[in-house]
């Protein structure tokens, strides 16, 4: 169904600025100050490899699905242990909004993790039952065609939305990163478009899912010149504590010296990803930046759902940037008053510790979704423990850095007179982190 009354009133060129201004039934845009003609947004999408085998029946607890082993991001980020240990696998009730080229929403291993706008599935067909201006948005909107029809043509938003959200433990395929979610589906990149339409599209995707109230924008898209209008969004956004999780490009360039955006706007609700192999290396055609890329994800022939049922590979940082928002899904589910700061805070500062970053992210970390929920706001150690009393305690055992640890001793702890439940925390952390002969005689204490 067509989008109710979409007009287009005018297009006018000044000097190197497109202002554009158009209105529906319930909203009168102000006019858009796009930017510079060589703004332009587009989606680097990658070749899909398809794997064509039937996935065999199977369930477990844990999320063991038939072909999640083949998911290498979901080891080397811990995420299984996070789910096991943190119990805890996400929440329907949190919505991430996939901007990207659809999402197949037939798909068998994502239509039970769809978000679904009630007001609309139980209305009447053909009206615009929620008064949003667009009629039978069911699960999102295709603002390449102005419909609610979703299809995925390309395959890259399906793989993006199972990276993030495939539904965990049902017997088929693979688990998202949070196997429950609510993932809405908003198409914004047409392949065969002008960049500039494109970009017109995603200040639009931006829209709606800040008017939806998501809680995550997932967006693998960007160009090298800002966009004043994205930009007034991206702060909309940041007012309403909406995180956006965005790729940092595959450009092969430094975002420090050519800049990438959205992912480069100095918000504090944005987060920017870079992408890195099975050998931890970053990828050579990821973008990277000591100032302006915040961590780096799984992004390497990544196993993901793929349209028409399917599943395949594909790679990039946009695989990395839905590694990311799957893990503030997980943190936002176990932690419901964390707003995007604190979530951000918790992924960057529990990252696992990578030299081999040093000129290419901020922190020099790469993403671990068991440290990141275990993270220091809550005084949860590592292992699991949450301390009660830590008015005496060195905060650095909350630390990700395996060095630390590895030469962690509690000789003046034990001296101290700090509490029983203190004591139990070190003995649970010299457990974990110690060699076995050092653990035992430390926890003679």
């Amino acid at each position: 169904m067509k989008k109710l009354l979409f007009i287009p009133v005018f297009l006018t060129l000044i000097g190197s600025c497109s202002i554009i201004q158009f209105q529906n039934q319930n909203q009168n845009f102000e006019h858009l100050d796009l930017g510079s003609k060589k703004a332009a947004r587009s989606t680097e999408l990658g070749t899909a490899k398809h794997v064509k085998h039937k996935m065999e029946q199977e369930f477990d607890i844990r999320m063991v699905d038939p072909a999640i082993k083949q998911k290498w991001g979901l080891t080397l980020t811990d995420s299984k242990k996070a789910w096991e240990r943190h119990k805890v696998l996400g929440s329907r009730d949190i919505v991430v909004a996939v901007i990207d080229t659809g999402i197949d929403i037939n798909h068998p291993d994502l239509k039970d993790n769809l978000w679904k706008n009630k007001r609309e599935l139980k209305g009447k067909p053909g009206v615009d039952d929620d008064n949003n201006g667009y009629i039978d948005d069911f699960y999102g909107w295709n603002f390449v065609d102005e419909n609610n029809k979703l299809d995925d043509n390309h395959g890259h938003g399906t793989h993006i939305a199972g990276i993030i959200g495939a539904v965990g433990g049902n017997g088929i395929g693979i688990s998202g990163v949070a196997p429950r979610v609510s993932l809405m589906a908003i198409k914004y990149y047409d392949p065969k478009a002008p960049g500039r339409n494109n970009l017109m599209n995603t200040v639009r995707a931006l829209k709606y899912a800040i008017d939806q109230g998501v809680d995550i924008i997932n967006y693998s898209g960007g160009g090298l010149e800002p966009s004043p209008a994205e930009k007034k969004l991206i702060e909309e956004a940041h007012r309403k504590g909406i995180l956006i999780v965005a790729a940092a490009g595959n450009e092969k360039s430094n975002s420090d010296i050519h800049g990438y955006f959205p992912a480069d706007y100095d918000f504090d609700n944005i987060i920017s990803v870079t992408a890195y192999d099975q050998s931890e290396n970053i990828l050579p055609t990821s973008n990277y930046g000591a100032k302006t890329v915040d961590i780096a994800a799984p992004g390497n022939n990544i196993y993901s759902t793929l349209p028409g049922g399917g599943y395949g590979y594909m790679t990039g940082t946009s695989q990395a940037t839905a590694f990311v928002s799957g893990v503030a899904v997980l943190l936002k589910s176990r932690f419901t008053d964390f707003n995007a700061q604190k979530i951000i805070k918790n992924i960057l500062e529990n990252g696992n510790y990578d030299s081999k970053l040093a000129g290419k992210t901020r922190f020099q970390k790469r993403l671990n979704t068991w440290a990141a929920i275990a993270g220091q706001d809550r005084g949860v150690a590592r292992t699991g423990v949450v301390a009660e009393n830590t008015s005496n305690m060195n905060t650095r055992i909350f630390t990700n850095d395996e060095k630390f640890h590895e030469t962690l001793e509690f000789q003046d702890i034990s001296q101290s007179n700090t509490s029983n439940t203190l004591l139990d925390l070190s003995k649970a952390i010299n457990k974990q982190f110690l060699p076995a002969a050092l653990a035992v005689e430390n926890n003679k204490l």
